[in-house]
């Protein structure tokens, strides 16, 4: 039966992919990608040749009913984004909702995503966690960050290397500069990294110093009034 197939790809390494993401683009009639030449790279990695179209933010609202037609008429589609998870912080949203709407079969293989191991290796605590995805760039950017100042649980922020360490500063001032945190970048590439220390110690490392590639900031959540920062346990025993 035609349906629509969310694949997630590599973040980093290309060894990251599924056998089972593979299995889904071989058998796809069509790939929609948010950068058909990015995906194309990959496709051609592993000897998989198809029909592709573009879907990004900049023409999903018009594309996502092209491509829920197709479906309808008979087409197995699958929707691959740059690199991890579509629809988390990459197009895919819109698209899904139009499928769910019209009655398309939805399916969502699991598979690559940056946050998720950048949360585990921070070493912060991983049992409640809440992913912010990116900050607001200007207007509303400073309410959200005291909003979340109180949160307990652990924070996820994807960050462009060029803003590092203006947020960074950011968060130490409204959250307060001993907080825990982890800056993590170029996950599951050559250049992996993580730098953990207090939001004040990362804020002057990383003040002059501008970090390359994909980031992701992990921060401790607020602390509950009486209980001191240090190691914490969760998860099954």
């Amino acid at each position: 039966m035609a349906k629509l197939y969310i694949v997630p790809t590599p973040v980093g390494n290309l060894e990251d992919i599924t056998l089972r993401a593979v299995r889904i683009l071989r058998e796809s009639d069509r790939i929609v990608a948010e950068d058909t030449r990015t995906s194309g790279n990959l496709l051609r990695h592993l000897g998989i040749s198809k029909p592709m179209c573009s879907y990004h933010k900049f023409n999903e609202h018009g594309v996502a009913a092209q491509i829920v037609e197709r479906i309808l008429g008979g087409e197995t589609i699958a929707l691959v984004s740059d690199a991890g998870t579509p629809a988390i912080s990459d197009p895919g949203y819109l698209l899904v909702r139009h499928a769910v709407e019209a009655g398309v079969d939805v399916e969502t293989l699991p598979g690559p995503t940056a946050f998720v191991p950048a949360l585990v290796n921070s070493g912060l605590p991983c049992d409640r966690f809440a992913f912010e995805g990116f900050l607001p760039q200007k207007k509303g950017r400073q309410s959200r960050l005291q909003q979340l100042a109180g949160e307990p649980r652990t924070l996820i922020f994807y960050e462009s290397p060029h803003r590092t360490g203006k947020t960074l500063a950011q968060l130490a001032e409204v959250f307060g500069g001993d907080r825990r945190a982890a800056v993590c970048r170029e996950i599951s590439k050559k250049f992996e990294e993580t730098a953990r220390g207090t939001l004040s110690e990362l804020a002057g490392r990383y003040a002059d110093r501008e970090p390359k590639g994909e980031i992701v900031l992990v921060v401790e959540g607020a602390r509950e009034s009486g209980r001191k920062p240090g190691p914490e346990h969760g998860g099954e025993e």
